[in-house]
């Protein structure tokens, strides 16, 4: 199993971890008649979970590549054309980033990320892949 799968089960854990019911695995949501966003990129899927009557959708990112930057132009473009597709298909339902603690600790601190992440409103889940919890919501 691959460094993704891992993260992807620690992520989903840690929402079990937390009375969240894991409803889709991955959210496949059909937009117009072409288009369907179905993230199957390994362990990095959109995921549903539903608690107490809310509704979420999680994009997981490992950030294990060599530039973190890179990573975070992927993460923030599918991020975005994502809350889009919810927006107009599944509006109740929220969308989360989650990302890994020694990311959020180092790279998340930087000023790029932060001034982005305030500008396009990115809701964060900061997750530790090996004691497969949720550390941190960020709203």
């Amino acid at each position: 199993m691959s460094a993704r799968d891992k993260f992807h089960e620690a992520v989903k854990k840690g929402l079990q971890k937390e009375n969240w019911l894991i409803t889709h695995d991955p959210l496949k949501i059909e937009f117009g008649e072409k288009d369907e966003v179905r993230i199957d990129l390994g362990a990095e899927q959109l995921l549903g979970a539903e608690r107490e009557g809310e509704k979420i959708a999680i994009e997981i990112k490992s950030f294990l590549s060599d530039s973190a930057l890179f990573d975070f132009h992927t993460a923030l473009g599918q991020f975005l054309n994502y809350r889009l597709v919810l927006e107009f298909k599944d509006s109740q339902r929220i969308l989360y980033l989650a990302v890994p603690i020694s990311a959020y600790e180092s790279f998340f601190q930087r000023d790029l990320p932060q001034v982005s992440i305030r500008q396009y409103q990115v809701k964060l889940i900061v997750y530790d892949p090996i004691d497969e919890v949720i550390v941190k919501w960020i709203n």
